[in-house]
């Protein structure tokens, strides 16, 4: 009875792990790390199944890794016809309504105490194979299943030299892959219920939000390391005659359309973020590049913004903490110099990006009374929050 309150405690453990994870790594972690414990292995490893590449990707490692073996491995993958239970048993559908069972492989090939005779499973000389090469004795495998198909399975294994596992274990491995699915499918619903709350809709890129968030990270980052933090605020020009004339069917395709090319564009700087403020205005956010990198990407920007087929081009602005612009210590502060630049490059129907920092007037009118009528931004009633 005590081994059983043990392993209904692992249970609830477990499952209360991958709730409180934030992330998909947090969560795989989790999963791998409460099977680890929860059936008394010293490694435990979560896969999934990529059926269009045919091959198993290993997503975390967990407990104690034999060399070579990566936490979270960026390429760690076995073609799945090396695993002949794989194209056996986890297919499209299960035959007959069930889910398979977990089972056993030992380092020494025979199976388990307890287990299913061989002929219930494929040999896998692979998992021997690797059972040998890392030192391992035992592992149970449990595939994992979500919503009627295989996902992809877990693996715990248990040092040579210990009791290899039985065939209780691996049914417990089976519940544990069961609690392991619910949690994939909670963690997976998250993921899309934050992407939707931090996306702008329309784009695809990211929304007002996710900007306020990453910029005061940023500035946090800009104060104790000193990181280069550089907004680049740009106005889509010509929307509202695109709506009036076209219809707002293809003034939204515009807006897709650049969405696409600051996406673009944003790639070409490392750790940066596109975003969507609202309306015709966007911006770019990025953290760690030179000032003058991102006034080169600004510029490209302007350049694919003028080259589409409709709208007129973009009023860009820039202010980076890398050029003369004096303390920046909120996100208003930034996004006031940054959107007088724009204001600037609007005024002056320039193509080319106006600087904040090397055009003096910009300091001049980010530095005017909030009442002036070029604080657009007031005017439209999104200013960002009061200075910290």
């Amino acid at each position: 009875m005590g081994g059983d309150d043990r392993r209904l405690r692992a249970v609830v453990s477990l499952a209360q792990a991958m709730a409180a994870a934030y992330t998909p790594q947090e969560s795989w972690r989790a999963a791998a790390l409460g099977a680890c414990e929860a059936l008394g292995g010293g490694f435990a490893a979560l896969s999934v199944w990529e059926r269009d590449r045919g091959r198993l990707r290993v997503l975390v490692n967990a407990g104690q890794r034999a060399e070579g073996e990566e936490e979270f491995p960026d390429e760690e993958t076995y073609p799945v016809h090396h695993f002949p239970e794989i194209t056996e048993f986890l297919h499209e559908r299960w035959a007959g309504g069930g889910e398979p069972d977990a089972w056993v492989e030992t380092a020494d090939g025979a199976g388990s105490p307890g287990a299913p005779a061989r002929g219930a499973r494929p040999y896998c000389h692979q998992r021997v194979a690797a059972l040998r090469r890392r030192g391992r004795g035992c592992c149970v495998v449990a595939p994992i299943v979500l919503h009627g198909r295989a996902w992809g399975e877990l693996y715990v294994a248990r040092p040579a030299g210990v009791p290899v596992f039985d065939r209780d274990d691996a049914d417990f491995a089976t519940v544990l892959a069961a609690v392991v699915a619910a949690g994939i499918v909670q963690t997976e619903r998250l993921e899309e219920v934050r992407k939707l709350a931090f996306t702008d809709p329309l784009t695809g890129v990211a929304n007002r939000r996710a900007v306020d968030i990453r910029l005061d990270e940023a500035l946090e980052r800009h104060r104790t390391e000193e990181a280069v933090v550089s907004l680049v605020v740009c106005d889509l020009n010509g929307l509202k005659a695109v709506n009036d004339t076209h219809g707002h069917a293809v003034g939204d395709r515009l807006l897709e359309r650049f969405g696409s090319v600051l996406s673009f564009c944003g790639a070409m700087l490392p750790d940066t973020l596109a975003a969507r403020l609202g309306g015709d205005e966007f911006c770019l956010l990025a953290v760690g590049p030179a000032a003058d990198e991102v006034i080169a990407v600004a510029g490209e920007l302007c350049a694919r913004a003028a080259g589409l087929e409709l709208g007129d081009g973009v009023a860009c602005g820039v202010a980076s903490t890398g050029d003369d612009i004096g303390p920046v210590r909120s996100a208003r502060r930034l996004f006031r110099l940054a959107d007088a630049a724009q204001y600037q490059a609007k005024a002056a129907r320039s193509r080319h990006p106006v600087v904040a920092g090397r055009d003096g007037e910009v300091l001049r009118l980010a530095d005017s009374p909030p009442e002036a009528p070029h604080d657009r931004r007031r005017l439209r009633g999104n200013l960002p929050s009061p200075e910290r």
